[in-house]
């Protein structure tokens, strides 16, 4: 079985909603509003090199998807590793190795499968989905010393169950790594 981990940029207050640009009033909080340490960053990278596939939702895929794929460097594990978007309503995905799936229930079988394990990011819908049908094993969180008030949230409160804290690390810039496995 492999295993999915959800991995986000989070604020303070529990926002997940466009760290880098998007629509949020603040985007971009991730670079504009925190000095950039570079160590804090070093699980991105370790991400990219032990992910088999990346798992995100519709609209973090309209986001990525005309990007990632022009940043030959800095995303070449992505690029060329297979991605599964869940949607109702992508037919033809643009993005070279993607497959689109309908249901949670199709995320369950990709993850009954073997492999490396499957990341997610963004997709605060998705991520959420994937916690109530008990299908997220762990969470990488970079938590930013920054609170936004509203946004798109990784929990929204229907949560329920432990966490492990397995990992974690302060940054000299207030970031704080925490990797959670999903306690069962």
């Amino acid at each position: 079985m492999r295993t999915l981990i959800v991995t986000e940029f989070i604020t303070l207050d529990g926002v997940i909603d466009s760290p880098g640009g998007g629509d949020h009033p603040r985007a971009g909080w991730t670079f504009k509003e925190v000095p950039f340490v570079e160590e804090a960053y070093e699980i991105k990278g370790r991400e990219q090199l032990e992910a088999g596939a990346m798992l995100m939702g519709r609209v973090s895929y309209d986001e990525f998807a005309p990007v990632w794929p022009t940043m030959t460097e800095e995303f070449a594990e992505y690029n060329a590793m297979p991605k599964y978007v869940v949607s109702s309503s992508l037919t033809d995905p643009e993005w070279d190795g993607t497959t689109v799936l309908r249901s949670l229930d199709e995320v369950a079988a990709l993850k009954e499968g073997e492999g490396d394990p499957i990341i997610v990011h963004g997709s605060a819908t998705l991520a959420q989905g994937l916690a109530a049908a008990g299908l997220v094993d762990r969470y990488h969180l970079l938590v930013f010393p920054v609170t936004l008030g509203d946004g798109k949230r990784l929990f929204d409160g229907h949560e329920q169950g432990t966490l492990k804290l397995v990992e974690h690390e302060a940054y000299s810039n207030g970031v704080v790594k925490n990797v959670f496995d999903v306690v069962r």
